[in-house]
């Protein structure tokens, strides 16, 4: 969820985690499967399951990560007056539930869009997605419009 350009810029991008590994290599690595790595972090092979769709990949390059909460839905709730720090640090979250191994075209067609006008095309994944989404925010302390609110409660009601 971060195909809207003018976040990129606002949110420092990928950044490296450890050794020669940045936040989307540590990603791929941690949501595939027999995963391969080189001697740059790139995966080589493995195989990702993306559960918002149900698809299974075995090139990286059909797996985007997606940030749970888009940067700019961040931004529009209140990331905007945040530190450069505190939003690189949101774009590159690895312990709160926020970036997630999906299927690229997934995720641009997800874009920068809330649980009021996106959710995965799997239901079964409903539940897990809505609770990843109001952690991340809660986390972060940021805002729900009335939509989002509504989206989230009828969501999580079957839940």
């Amino acid at each position: 969820g971060s195909s809207d350009g003018y976040s990129r810029d606002l949110f420092p991008h990928w950044i490296t985690q450890s050794g020669a590994c940045n936040t989307r290599e540590v990603v791929l690595k941690r949501d595939g499967t027999n995963v391969v790595t080189d001697s740059s972090c790139a995966a080589t092979s493995g195989s990702w399951y993306s559960p918002y769709d149900g698809a299974t990949w075995t090139a990286s390059g059909d797996v985007d990560i997606d940030h749970v909460v888009p940067l700019s839905e961040a931004w529009k709730s209140g990331a905007n007056s945040w530190t450069t720090t505190k939003r690189q640090g949101f774009a590159n979250d690895l312990t709160r539930p926020q970036l997630i191994a999906v299927t690229d075209n997934v995720n641009q067609s997800k874009g920068d869009q809330d649980p009021a006008s996106w959710m995965p095309s799997r239901t079964a994944y409903t539940c897990t997605y809505l609770r990843m989404w109001v952690q991340v925010k809660h986390y972060y302390a940021l805002t729900v419009d009335s939509a989002e609110k509504s989206a989230i409660q009828s969501g999580l009601s079957g839940c």
